[in-house]
């Protein structure tokens, strides 16, 4: 599905990655782990083709098309996801009438009629429940007055109604209590198929106690410097980073 060779990327004059490769299959989950300022929201931006960030080598195929041609909307459209790590308030646009936005947008590209104001909430509902996100959430602007937990699970939420192929969770876990954690993580779980693969970007071994990784990476100075199972996270949590960096060294 996803295939990064010898990536390199900078922001402004500061060079973030130095060389990724990573090869994610259909039906598979990557956690992706490492130190702060290690590259992993970089990684995830440049997939998405946030324009702050430059690509300098290598390239990014996407379902067998170039990645790093197509702008963000096209990214979007082709079905690749992010989950933020911190969510943003959108005032005065609700979130019925962001999503529905949204959904009939990404129809449109996919040459499909645009839902009907009746299937549409009906498909709501039924997402909704996925991430047990009340109802009343949905009248207000979006992520205005919504708790962290309730952040999070929209992100859920709007990955549900989307119906993408690639998502990326950028440290969803980030502010989370047990309940929430879990809230989000099962709708996470209830939404995978055997077609959709994601990166899980994490500092934690908790998040991963819920979203059973295929394979989990660690990167380092923007490089992934080990590769292995959801027994490296357990390791990780175990020891830290330090046995890494010496092991580069």
């Amino acid at each position: 599905m996803l295939e990064i060779k010898n990536l390199h990327a900078k922001v402004g004059d500061k060079e973030i990655l130095k060389g990724v490769n990573l090869t994610i299959g259909d039906g598979e989950i990557h956690a992706l782990m490492g130190t702060n300022g290690a590259g992993k929201s970089t990684l995830s931006n440049v997939i998405v083709g946030n324009p702050a960030y430059e690509v300098t080598e290598g390239s990014i195929t996407f379902n067998g098309q170039n990645l790093l041609t197509m702008n963000t909307e096209e990214r979007a459209h082709a079905g690749i996801f992010m989950s933020f790590q911190a969510p943003i308030e959108i005032p005065g646009v609700s979130m019925t009438n962001f999503m529905r936005a949204a959904v009939n947008a990404r129809r449109e590209a996919q040459g499909k009629e645009p839902l009907k104001s009746t299937e549409f909430l009906k498909i709501m509902r039924e997402k909704r429940k996925l991430v047990e996100i009340d109802q009343k959430l949905m009248n207000r602007s979006v992520n205005e007055g919504f708790s962290g937990g309730e952040r999070k699970r929209n992100e859920i939420f709007q990955m549900a109604m989307l119906e993408p192929t690639f998502c990326i969770l950028d440290e969803t876990d980030s502010g989370l209590d047990v309940d929430a954690l879990r809230i989000v993580a099962e709708g996470f779980n209830k939404l995978r198929t055997d077609k959709t693969s994601a990166i899980v970007i994490t500092h934690y071994q908790r998040l991963l106690d819920y979203i059973c990784p295929d394979f989990v990476h660690v990167l380092i100075d923007g490089r992934i410097v080990k590769t292995g199972t959801a027994e490296l996270a357990q390791q990780i949590e175990e020891q830290g980073f330090d046995w890494l960096k010496e092991e580069e060294a």
